[in-house]
């Protein structure tokens, strides 16, 4: 190998290395900074580096295979949703994160809609969610869902009795419909303690990164802890279908959570490996009368850096 070959080879695997260290950000965002400042967290020790080191080893492994389905649902024309329930901050958001993170967001695209506006509210309850259903090639993911109803909605006081009731009666009919149609529908739950919760939160509080993700509804909820757990209970049992059966994940472990997330997901969708096209890069076209105009210096963005 040639001087230049060799400097070309340790360029990319730089620019590897530099797009694994955005899983290492990550990581940082999920770690309290007063933890990480008075030095109780012990990232010396063999036994952290080794779990470390095999959670992104998993990881990494699982991503690739998350890339192999990507490019079969594109090949095949399949069509996914993935619906990502649980309580306030469960975890949902940081194992959609994960599985999103090496795909193409023209292919996998999350839907995280916000409170139905004025006119929504008059609307049919599923009509806002259809919009965002997966054409052929397609995978989403819902960031919560039309679930809002049997959890946030009935506890917190936002629908009638009579509402409440006609969704458990029309959901298994809508996603039985959803099925026939062709959409894989897979369910998530993310289940989480009392006391982890409590403690997530706290680090909501302390962390200047997270306090943004309280917002007053996560503190109201907070204080229903036991009427959630009743409407996630029922919700599970009434649309727990064969068509679209739930899967709950334990997610006390944010790490073990996400490893075993998408492992499982892997596993629900009968996805094989779709032979590449041999990538020749073209040479570049080069012209006699070409030449490249400076950028004017006062647009150059100063590197600070």
């Amino acid at each position: 190998m040639n001087p230049n070959d060799e400097a070309l080879v340790q360029r990319i695997r730089r620019d590897l290395a530099d797009s694994y260290d955005e899983e290492l950000e990550l990581e940082l965002e999920d770690r309290h900074l007063d933890t990480l400042e008075d030095g109780t967290l012990d990232v010396s020790s063999a036994q952290y580096k080794e779990d470390r080191r095999q959670y992104f080893r998993e990881l990494f492994r699982m991503q690739a295979e998350l890339v192999k389905l990507q490019d079969w649902v594109v090949n095949t024309g399949h069509k996914v949703v993935i619906l990502f329930e649980g309580r306030d901050a469960a975890g949902k958001g940081g194992a959609i994160k994960r599985i999103t993170q090496r795909l193409n967001p023209r292919v996998c695209r999350v839907a995280a809609l916000p409170a139905p506006n004025a006119r929504e509210q008059t609307q049919w309850y599923f009509q806002r969610f259809v919009s965002h259903l997966p054409g052929a090639g397609e995978i989403v993911l819902f960031d919560r869902s039309w679930y809002n109803r049997a959890g946030v909605e009935k506890v917190m006081g936002f629908c009638s009795d009579d509402e409440y009731e006609e969704f458990f009666r029309s959901v298994p009919e809508f996603e039985k419909m959803l099925v026939r149609s062709g959409i894989q529908l897979i369910k998530y739950w993310f289940s989480i303690s009392d006391e982890e919760q409590h403690l997530r939160f706290l680090g909501r509080i302390h962390d200047p990164l997270k306090q943004w993700k309280l917002s007053p509804m996560d503190l109201e909820s907070r204080k229903r802890w036991e009427a959630y757990t009743k409407a996630k209970e029922v919700m599970l049992e009434r649309t727990h279908i064969p068509e679209a059966p739930w899967w709950v994940v334990q997610a006390v472990d944010k790490k073990k959570a996400r490893l075993n997330c998408i492992h499982h997901l892997l596993a629900q969708i009968p996805y094989t490996e779709i032979e590449p096209q041999s990538i020749e890069l073209p040479q570049r076209e080069r012209h006699e009368d070409y030449c490249r105009q400076p950028v004017p210096n006062e647009i150059v963005v100063p590197e600070v850096y």
